[in-house]
């Protein structure tokens, strides 16, 4: 109860939705205007930040989940120990929700576009096939099968959609696709309400086929001659060229309904002051005497008032940066931080602060502005891609060593578009990738380094459902899960989250159907169609 303005405050967010300068009319309810009255373009700026902003939905879970973030407060227990804390569970299901929300932004935009004039709206029909696919792989990739061919089809008498397999949902998605990509044409109007890319049809393209390529690397392991065609067909036709083409959505500090939903969660209650980076981090961007060391970690000021002031930076020097491990408490028994191999202890005073005092927290001016930019999709993760690609033994044009030096470069370069002060030279860059390049010495070597830098670059930047994601098809890095008691995973990482606790109730036919397809079943530990050990 006690997040629940919180919880109110992101509920706004994802209803309304958008920059001051692109979406002041969206609060108009397009269910009560007429397609003559109602510009469609709105409805995609609703669908990407709505997609965009995920605030508690991913940080509940996945972050600490994931070791990027690590936490002894009690909210994160979800994710950090894999414990079902009360109805902390509704927000395993809230992305399916909003998932089918974000979706029927999308299909109503297409039909007041067809209403009015589809070969004027031509581009943004086929942006919203595109984003259709966007949307959707994140629900079926958190969940299993779902609801994809029948999905926002109640206006057509569809009430109950069946749970479609994901095999069937992932050749639709590719060929969906393929066909949207086809028929974007720099010659026709482009959307006016654009988020991600202002209407540019160039970088749309190769947004497209860089999600082409991000889908068919979900296929390794269970239809690797399917990876091969579309991961080569992506990489020919043209994925992103450099950061540029990162899609990003900027946030609006001045406007509640349109600020970062995930900057919000971290400034409220104990969360600023208990959530850390992780030690499995830290460490590891230490002993690879890593650059981003120095830039996304800060050590709080002394004295309580500074650790709970998120306006107040702290020492950002990387000598000082200590990672706090995942699976303690403050609760004064065996698995209270105190406890933990190495201890740093705390400065200033407080029983709250005192025990977290000395471990990393994320620099307050890079990740807690409430108009700071979120992430969506960048140029690094599929630079990575494409050299998993190659090193697969895929017709991919360059070398897989090229391909993984323009994605690191690319994570780093990334970070600057969250702050500039997260700036690292060129000649920092460099040498790290001379002392760390790419080990060609077996497939494996490689994959681990390319995927691991896929980690990096997701969490360092707050993409933790993705870098949740590709952790479970890749399964780099080798993380040690945490065994915390009462943990209801066997001492396992998750590997999907659980449905929405009311399709049982509200669609249970094809909700049965679809659980009794899950490996495992609806379960933290079932796994979905591509996840296979």
């Amino acid at each position: 109860m006690k997040k629940i303005f919180l919880i109110l405050l992101i509920s706004i967010v994802f209803l309304t939705g958008c920059t001051k300068t692109q979406l002041n009319n969206i609060n108009t309810d397009p269910s009560k205007s007429t397609a003559a009255n109602f510009d469609p373009n709105e409805l995609l700026s609703t669908a990407q930040l709505n997609y965009a902003n995920t605030g508690y939905y991913q940080l509940v879970y996945e972050s600490t989940m994931m070791q990027v973030l690590a936490s002894t407060y009690f909210y994160y227990n979800n994710g950090d120990k894999y414990i079902n804390e009360g109805n902390f569970t509704d927000y395993q299901g809230a992305l399916f929700t909003q998932g089918y929300t974000e979706a029927g932004d999308i299909r109503q935009m297409q039909q007041l576009c067809i209403q009015r004039d589809s070969a004027a709206y031509s581009n943004l029909i086929n942006i919203g096939n595109i984003m259709f696919v966007f949307i959707l792989q994140r629900t079926t990739d958190m969940y299993g099968d779902c609801p994809y061919s029948q999905a926002d089809m109640a206006q057509q008498g569809i009430k109950y959609p069946v749970y479609d397999t994901q095999q069937s949902i992932y050749n639709a998605m590719l060929t969906t696709l393929d066909n949207a990509i086809s028929k974007l044409d720099i010659n026709r109007d482009k959307p006016t309400a654009d988020l991600f890319y202002n209407g540019d049809i160039t970088r749309w393209k190769k947004f497209g086929y860089s999600l082409m390529l991000r889908i068919a690397m979900r296929l390794t392991k269970v239809d690797p001659a399917s990876a091969e065609k579309w991961a080569e067909k992506a990489a020919a036709d043209g994925t992103f060229n450099d950061i540029s083409d990162n899609a990003i959505v900027q946030t609006d500090a001045t406007n509640s309904a349109s600020q970062n939903g995930t900057s919000i969660a971290l400034r409220t209650l104990t969360d600023y002051e208990q959530v850390r980076w992780s030690k499995t981090l830290i460490d590891f961007l230490r002993q690879t005497h890593d650059p981003r060391l120095s830039v996304i970690g800060e050590i709080p000021a002394p004295g309580l008032a500074n650790n709970g002031n998120e306006t107040l930076s702290g020492n950002p020097d990387s000598s000082l940066q200590v990672g706090l491990p995942n699976g303690y408490d403050l609760l004064g028994g065996a698995t209270d931080i105190s406890k933990s191999l190495g201890y740093p202890g705390g400065t200033g005073t407080g029983a709250d602060y005192a025990p977290l005092g000395n471990y990393s927290r994320p620099r307050t001016n890079v990740y807690l502005k409430l108009g700071g930019p979120i992430m969506v999709f960048t140029y690094a993760e599929t630079e990575l891609l494409l050299a998993e690609a190659k090193v697969r033994g895929w017709n991919i044009d360059g070398t897989a060593q090229q391909h993984y030096v323009n994605g690191v470069t690319g994570a780093f370069l990334s970070l600057t578009q969250l702050d500039a002060q997260t700036s690292v030279t060129s000649v920092s860059i460099s040498n790290y990738l001379s002392s760390y390049p790419l080990d060609m010495s077996s497939v494996n070597n490689s994959l681990q380094m390319i995927n691991t830098q896929y980690w990096l670059a997701t969490g360092t930047t707050f993409n933790f459902i993705e870098n949740w994601f590709n952790w479970k098809r890749s399964g780099y890095p080798a993380l040690v899960p945490v065994n915390y008691a009462g943990n209801v995973t066997m001492g396992t990482i998750p590997r999907r989250m659980i449905y929405l606790s009311t399709e049982i109730l509200t669609n249970p036919t094809n909700y049965k159907a679809a659980v009794a397809r899950l490996t495992g079943g609806d379960v933290l530990t079932g796994r979905v169609w591509w996840d296979k050990e």
